[in-house]
């Protein structure tokens, strides 16, 4: 029987660190085992200290925050109501979903699945490209639920990544079928089903709203960029089209109603990045990670725009915050270059008092930054066909930022560790450091084109903070306090690499963060670390001052969403090489309770808990690509989750609510 809150310790050893190779390789290219792009020399954060603290009354004086007095529909205050009620569930390495006693769960829809009409049902092994094109995508990642009308709701997902050895049995690295390829291509994209909730699990159904938008599917390309000589190719020589998304990772639902999706690892679905002769050219592809030789999954051998040699700008057509209208399925989705272009983790909006609004996202990789949007525009209110057109264009023009943070301790103490400074918390302040506003750039030697399509050599230039890893970026709901999910940097501290500071705290960091910032004005900000996570017997964890003997173990926090009691709630990235499964954590963020971290549910093995869905009477989490462990593939599974028996595992969404 698991300890009741507060009435006794977990009991796990020291987690380790280690997420199976096969995921590395075909979710990011194995990004992690190379050298981290960001080569830059940015100011260590204790040369930052005492420029910071003489500004310090400045910061403390700030003008009131500039936060939403809006509560976005179904969120009350923090105050008014109490979250789910729920006995932690223990760290386990199961191959099922485990959810807290009480509570029931079921299968939504997995990969595969028919969500348009006439679609065929699925099979394994006579997939087909035509077929994919109409089924539940591959590897699901966010998750987005939206009202409809009755007992109707509509839901979103993304689908980030194939694993092409768990798609096919026989699958050759080395020799794919232009059949594997393409089917490949309608895997990836997001998928938009109307779902049935009158009952406790909601159930598929079949309507013209349901949508595939897949590496086929036509979007346009809007903003300062759009048109940019840096987007142009023989496909499309206006710079304003691009068939397909892919590599989506979170994304969040705007005021608006429409969905925003992030373009992450695209790096390493391109070839011969090492034809580029022109210095310059071959520096930016560079900074993006891109590399030379064949790609992992060849793609380039059956069009050449994923071959730079053929199509050197169309790397440049991918990395961007796309936006998505799941209301209309005739629609021609958007990728925004007002946001700018780097691996994007996903895009939350918040409404600031003036009624502009600002968009907060992360660049998902070792030592990468944390940004911001600010329209020009601010929002109209109400439901009106020209109100919400007015809306859908606000993240078309306005200032992008990049986060530059100072710690507020003396340099000495922040000596790699994990041991908290002498004021007992990781916390200091922070600026927004502008980088172009349209068609101005504010960084110097660069155009406000080569801003957009390059920002992360933008920020490095303006001594932007290199972070561990920042994934999803979520503004709160009713305190507008934003919280950043840093998931873990084993290179901080390495040899020739940026060493531990205070947002930052330890070196060869495999457990990651959560930092909390607070706006003061609009350009600078205070933050401090709410966790330090990792095993609570471990002394270089923090969990917001609550008592470590009665919280959850916790490692790689990815994902966020917040509650209707105004608690946090965190997913995993981490995988069983921990010593347990990836899951869904709930972290009150207030009052005694602060900090107390408690396991909600755990995902099967080998897979890994994203893009949840927090009300009151219901729980939706993705469990992407369960069984992916090393050793493992179609012709040897580990994993038969969802179906059982001999089956293959197959990327879900699962539903849980109380019985």
């Amino acid at each position: 029987m698991p300890p009741q809150p507060g009435r006794g310790r977990f009991s796990l050893p020291l987690l380790t660190g280690g997420r199976a190779r096969v995921t590395c390789r075909y979710r990011c290219g194995d990004q992690c085992s190379h050298q981290p792009p960001n080569t830059s020399a940015n100011p260590y954060f204790g040369d930052l200290v005492q420029r910071v603290i003489d500004r310090r009354g400045l910061f403390r004086a700030g003008a009131v925050v500039a936060v939403s007095s809006a509560v976005l529909p179904g969120v009350a205050s923090a105050a008014s109501k109490q979250g789910l009620d729920f006995v932690p569930v223990r760290p386990n390495s199961e191959d099922a979903v485990v959810v807290p006693e009480g509570f029931e769960q079921g299968v939504v829809i997995r990969w595969g699945d028919p969500i348009l009409p006439g679609a065929p049902e699925f099979d394994f092994d006579a997939q087909t490209p035509e077929a994919q094109e109409q089924q539940f995508g591959y590897n699901n990642d966010f998750c987005a639920l939206l009202p409809l009308r009755d007992d109707l709701r509509l839901m979103v997902n993304n689908h980030e990544y194939t694993t092409e050895e768990f798609l096919f049995r026989g699958y050759d690295p080395e020799n794919p079928t232009e059949q594997q390829v393409r089917v490949a291509w309608a895997a990836h994209g997001l998928s938009v089903v109307v779902l049935e909730t009158g009952d406790a699990a909601p159930k598929v159904r079949l309507d013209p709203l349901n949508r595939r938008i897949t590496l086929n599917t036509e979007f346009e390309v809007r903003g300062p960029a759009a048109g940019s000589e840096y987007l142009k190719t023989p496909a499309d020589p206006s710079g304003t089209r691009v068939f397909g998304t892919m590599n989506n990772c979170s994304g969040g639902v705007t005021p608006w109603g429409t969905i925003l999706s992030g373009e992450e690892n695209i790096h390493f679905y391109f070839a011969n990045a090492d034809s580029v002769t022109d210095p310059k050219a071959a520096e930016r592809l560079a900074r993006y990670g891109l590399k030379g030789g064949a790609t992992e999954r060849k793609w380039e051998r059956f069009d050449s725009r994923w071959d730079i040699a053929q199509q050197p700008n169309e790397p440049n057509r991918f990395g961007w915050i796309i936006e998505l209208d799941p209301y209309d399925p005739r629609s021609t989705p958007v990728k925004h270059t007002a946001l700018g272009r780097f691996k994007h983790e996903g895009a939350n909006i918040k409404v600031l008092d003036d009624g502009r609004v600002a968009a907060y996202m992360g660049d998902d990789e070792k030592f990468e930054y944390l940004y911001r949007f600010v329209s020009d525009e601010k929002m109209k209110s109400g439901e009106s066909k020209h109100a919400r057109r007015h809306n859908m264009s606000l993240l078309d023009s306005g200032t992008l930022y990049v986060a530059k943070l100072t710690g507020d301790s003396p340099a000495t103490e922040i000596d790699g560790s994990g041991k908290l400074p002498s004021d007992g918390q990781f916390d200091g302040f922070g600026e927004w450091i502008p980088l172009a506003h349209n068609g101005e750039s504010f960084v110097p030697g660069f155009t406000a084109e080569e801003v957009y399509v390059f920002a992360r050599q933008a920020a490095d230039v303006v001594g932007a903070t290199r972070m561990d890893r920042p994934e999803d970026v979520q503004p709160h709901p009713t305190t507008g306090r934003v919280y950043a999910a840093l998931t873990n940097n084993s290179d901080r501290g390495t040899d020739g690499k940026a060493g531990a500071d205070e947002p930052n705290p330890r070196v060869t960091n495999k457990h990651g963060q959560v930092l909390e910032l607070t706006e003061t004005s609009p350009t600078t900000f205070t933050w401090n670390l709410l966790l330090v996570c990792g095993d609570p017997n471990d002394p270089a964890t923090y969990f917001g001052g609550f008592d470590k003997t009665q919280v959850s173990p916790i490692t790689c926090p990815d994902n966020l969403a917040f509650d209707s009691a105004g608690d946090l709630w965190i997913t995993t990235d981490s995988t069983e090489a921990l010593g347990a499964n990836d899951g869904l954590y709930r972290v009150p963020l207030e009052g005694a309770e602060r900090g107390h971290v408690m396991q909600f549910l755990s995902v099967p093995r080998g897979a890994e808990a994203c893009g949840p869905v927090i009300e009151d009477d219901l729980v939706l989490v993705s469990a992407q690509h369960p069984g992916e462990l090393d050793g493992a593939s179609a012709d040897n599974p580990v994993s038969h989750w969802p179906d059982g028996g001999d089956s293959q595992p197959r990327p879900s969404v699962v539903a849980v609510w109380k019985g």
